[in-house]
């Protein structure tokens, strides 16, 4: 893949200036190893050279000072060039809007009780890696009568999930055949379709449960009071939740078993037409105009295609298992939406499979998840669906699942870091304010250029706001250099590199009395951060996205030492 992407902005000012960011091109699309550009780096050690007019460089120690032509000349200024070296960060790497996730089923997997949960017994490390929370809610809990909606519950887990960072991707059931396990058993029990539906006339059949002698019972997908009801719950839901930061996706679950748009296991019952389906999507993408959509995992053909025309991306539930599944996402891909997949089976089933194709299941193995995760270019994965929360993968496959956390979904990494700072610079855009300063040549010009790289398999989906700061040797923040710039979502591609420039200048008439440049100062350094907003940066919270670099503080930022 080939990405050419150019910002270009010139700024002015005293103590701050221009921004140009530009991009670099980059060729292919899957994961780079960051060691290898990591080592490169690390091989540059500080590099400062320097041409002085008064013969007083000013350096730090372990700097050195030469001089180019001659030092009495005005055509020669002061330079100083810092190259940073640069490591991968050591771990695993969990950012938002993409990565990995685990069954979180209410507020109480935050409890210590839980012992699988982060706080359990068990000191389960594979939320380490997860970044989001999924589940499913019953619709009929909900919804429990017509025109009456009941959000406590998901309410709580919304906002136990806020509290650890996580946002919650939503499915609301309308039926699981999970819970059939005897001849007609108790229809609440698996059928989660608001009872109020049937009062009003809604039209249900007898089903077969394959594979046993059980019988039960479902809805007509296509009964129009049916419908009606499955819309009048989706333009609740939208009321409530479009836009919702806590949110990070919903699933489209009105068919079917599971809500997958399928009734495999349950015979007798039929999906609707493709017309039918395709009014859902058109509803739904008409009361949600800001929360990303997905349509599940058995929405294929023209319907598939509807959905991306409508920006409703796709999801698999039938990873590892069946060959080929992955390839079913590169259509979302090619559309530039996220794509989302979950295993057919819990790690420990899948371990046990026949691996007999076809009329078989594929087994579980590193190789299959690694290609699952590249050749799809995921955004999101279910690390393990089981109960036990991810525990038992984890515990056989850390170093694996840590690796692959930097490689699903976006990952940046800063692969050049270089601070060019030039005293007493002619400025061609001076002033006449500044006049004086510049034809003293006390102009100061700090440069800071890096070049970063999307390593993981995705772009970003979401607009990215970087900051390049001055900071002091505990980290607070002392001055912007340049602007910040606003990265568009989805325009950041994977394996992408982009330049930019982030220019601060110093003019001494146009400063309080006896400041200096930064740059130049005993411990000061330059940090790197990567905000949702720019409003999160300016109002002083801290940075939510992180860079694959070593040198990341607690806050978040990422450390460029200087000296």
């Amino acid at each position: 893949m080939r990405q050419d992407s150019k910002f270009s902005v010139v700024f002015g000012c005293f103590a701050c200036a221009g921004l140009v960011a530009c991009g670099d091109d980059s060729s292919g699309s899957g994961p780079e190893n960051t060691e290898s550009s990591a080592v490169e780096e690390s091989n540059s050690s500080i590099e400062v050279s320097s041409s002085s007019v008064n013969g007083d460089s000013g350096l730090g120690a372990g700097m050195t000072s030469s001089s180019s032509g001659d030092s009495g000349s005005a055509t020669f200024s002061d330079t100083t060039k810092i190259t940073y070296a640069l490591k991968p960060f050591d771990g695993p790497l969990s950012n938002p809007h993409k990565g990995f996730t685990v069954p979180t089923g209410g507020a109480w997997t935050f409890v210590p009780e839980f012992e699988y949960g982060p706080y359990g017994s068990l000191n389960n490390r594979a939320w380490d890696l997860v970044s989001y929370g999924s589940g499913y809610q019953q619709w009929n809990k909900l919804n429990p009568a017509k025109g009456v909606y009941d959000w406590t519950e998901l309410e709580k887990l919304l906002n136990a999930l806020a509290e650890h960072n996580m946002t919650y991707a939503l499915r609301v059931l309308p039926y699981t055949p999970s819970f059939i396990k005897s001849d007609f058993p108790p229809q609440e029990e698996y059928d989660w379709t608001p009872p109020f539906v049937y009062e009003m006339g809604a039209k249900k059949i007898q089903i077969d449960l394959r594979g046993t002698e059980y019988h039960a019972y479902a809805p007509v997908w296509d009964d129009s009071i049916y419908i009606w009801a499955a819309k009048e719950f989706a333009k609740a839901l939208a009321e409530k939740y479009d836009g919702d930061p806590r949110i990070e996706y919903i699933d489209i679950r009105t068919f079917g078993e599971w809500g997958e748009w399928h009734t495999s296991h349950i015979l007798g019952s039929v999906m609707p037409a493709d017309s039918v389906l395709k009014d859902m999507l058109d509803y739904y993408a008409s009361v949600f105009k800001k929360t990303q959509l997905v349509l599940p995992s058995n929405g294929f053909g023209d319907v598939y295609t509807h959905a991306l025309d409508l920006g409703i991306t796709k999801r698999d539930d039938g990873f590892i298992g069946i060959p080929g599944r992955p390839d079913t996402l590169l259509r979302a891909y090619n559309a530039n939406l996220p794509t989302i997949a979950e295993n057919i089976a819990g790690y420990k089933t899948m371990l046990a499979n026949d691996d007999l194709i076809p009329g078989g299941t594929q087994k579980w193995t590193a190789e299959r998840w690694v290609d699952a995760i590249t050749t799809a270019h995921l955004t999101y994965y279910v690390l393990d669906q089981d109960n036990d929360c991810g525990y038992y993968f984890y515990k056989d496959n850390k170093a694996l699942a840590d690796s692959m956390s930097k490689v699903i979904g976006y990952n940046f990494t800063v692969t050049r870091a270089e601070l060019l700072t030039i005293a007493g610079a002619d400025n061609a855009a001076s002033t006449a304010e500044n006049s004086a300063d510049t034809a003293a040549g006390n102009v100061a010009t700090n440069t800071l250029n890096i070049t970063i790289k999307n390593t993981g398999v995705a772009p970003c989906f979401f607009d990215v706001y970087l900051v390049a700061e001055f900071v002091d040797s505990t980290g607070k923040a002392l001055a912007q250099i340049g602007e910040t710039v606003r990265i568009p979502k989805g325009i950041f591609k994977d394996g992408a590199s982009q330049d930019f420039s982030f220019t601060y200048k110093v003019m001494p008439s146009a400063v309080p009395a006896g400041e200096a440049n930064l740059a130049i100062q005993p411990g000061v350094s330059v940090a790197l951060s990567l905000y949702e907003s720019e409003d999160a940066y300016k109002s002083g919270k801290n940075p939510t996205v992180r860079f694959d670099n070593d040198g990341l503080q607690e806050n978040n930022k990422l450390l460029l030492k200087s000296r």
